[in-house]
């Protein structure tokens, strides 16, 4: 299974790596390709038997007990009959097994395992229940829906979304390797780092280090969990094809009118922009430079080419409709917490922009899976405030020496933006 995953993840890259227009011609194939994927599993599975059937199998009047599904992971001896003497310890028990991948290792296979348990099974009756059959250092986790899609099928869908987006590269390394804490060193920063991390990157048990298409290093922690090589050869396949297909943005913009009349446009931001960037800070007072940065504005446009850097975050800029910015809006990963941060030039205060900005924000953190969103201003800074509160979302303040931190807890799912309340929407390209 990791091959075929390896396999799969090679043919997206090279259909990538043709041009700009190949990731919207894919859409449809891929779309195909999951589908058949999905079938074939389910052939393979069930080719040569009769399809389940629950109907009838139930009294009348007595309903289906509750069941949980389970993430599981637990190292077997490579030996015949390791794994058989687990399932069947697991059949005894009732746990059906939905999908099971292997990661062969020197010592042993470590097992990972979909499971759907009877609903009073507790987390560590199970791991107890798994030990006494043979398995060691195992560990589970409560699953959910999402995680009914087969690791292939998972793994296009993170591919083609890193490969729309540069900015998804960190959201879909967390993706696949589960919670984890991941980290990225620009060149600037990483000095000597860089040198130590061969071109295929090294794992070092709860470590990963991968070199960064733009010369820095990504290094992902997961100290609960150890690494396995088929994780950490995925990896790599999107980094590599983050690093073929260079930089890169969503095409889509929005065009807004605000209630004056004069339109804007809303659109995502790179690192192309810093010179635009830098002299929409030459135009912003003192006073709105420190309330961003929390200190001397001087030395803003040095944070530039780290904010404006798709591989720390999304940024979205407003701009004017001579192509002027006024407005820059930030969505920073920030290991494994997600911070917003608001500019918006003196001028354009005031009417909304901000509240756009946040909003639109907002919704992208809650579309990537973030349970939380904080924002670090000072206590003093009323519109930030106002914008936060804007959201309608629950909020937490702490304070500490006039430094305030906002965090807004996210619903589960957010699909669209906060709409701005002083603005039309006038059209989407």
């Amino acid at each position: 299974m990791s091959r075929d995953l390896s396999d799969v993840t090679d043919a997206l890259t090279h259909l990538f790596a043709h041009g700009p227009a190949v990731p919207a011609m894919l859409l449809a194939p891929v779309a195909a390709l999951i589908a058949t994927a999905g079938i074939r599993t389910r052939w393979s599975q069930r080719h040569g038997q009769a399809p389940p059937d629950d109907t009838g199998a139930r009294p009348p009047g007595v309903e289906a007990e509750a069941s949980a599904l389970w993430r599981m992971r637990t190292t077997v001896r490579d030996a015949p009959g390791s794994l058989a003497a687990l399932c069947a310890a697991l059949a005894d028990r009732r746990i059906d097994i939905l999908s099971l991948q292997t990661h062969p290792l020197a010592e042993g296979t470590v097992d990972e395992f979909l499971l759907r348990a009877p609903g009073e099974l507790a987390g560590s009756e199970l791991t107890e229940l798994v030990t006494e059959a043979g398995g060691a250092r195992t560990w589970t986790e409560r699953a959910d829906a999402h995680d009914l899609v087969d690791a292939p099928t998972r793994l296009l869908g993170l591919a083609t979304r890193t490969a729309l987006d540069a900015a998804e590269l960190p959201l879909a390394l967390r993706q696949l390797l589960g919670r984890c804490t991941i980290r990225s060193l620009p060149p600037s920063t990483a000095g000597s780092a860089v040198d130590d991390v061969p071109p295929q990157g090294t794992m070092e048990d709860t470590v990963l280090r991968l070199r960064a298409p733009e010369g820095g290093v990504i290094i992902v922690e997961r100290p609960y969990l150890p690494f396995t090589p088929a994780e950490f050869a995925r990896a790599r396949a999107l980094v590599e094809l983050d690093a073929r297909l260079g930089p890169r943005l969503p095409r889509g913009r929005d065009e807004l009118t605000l209630s004056e009349g004069r339109n804007i446009t809303v659109r995502r931001a790179d690192t192309r922009d810093v010179e635009a960037a830098k002299a929409m800070h030459g135009r912003c007072s003192a006073r709105t430079l420190g309330m961003r940065y929390h200190g001397p504005g001087g030395d803003a446009d040095r944070y530039l080419n780290h904010l404006l850097s798709p591989r720390f975050g999304r940024t979205l800029a407003v701009q004017t409709a001579s192509g002027r910015i006024v407005g820059l809006g930030h969505l920073l990963w920030d290991g494994d917490e997600t911070e917003v941060a608001l500019l918006v030039e003196d001028a354009w205060q005031r009417r909304g922009v901000g509240a756009e900005l946040l909003g639109r924000l907002v919704a992208m953190a809650a579309e990537t899976g973030c349970e939380s969103v904080y924002a670090v201003t000072q206590a003093s800074n009323t519109g930030m405030v106002a914008a936060m509160r804007g959201l309608g979302l629950p909020l937490d303040y702490q304070i500490e020496e006039g430094t305030l931190v906002v965090t807004a807890r996210l619903a589960p799912a957010s699909p669209t933006a906060v709409p701005l309340p002083h603005a039309e929407r006038i059209g989407t390209d």
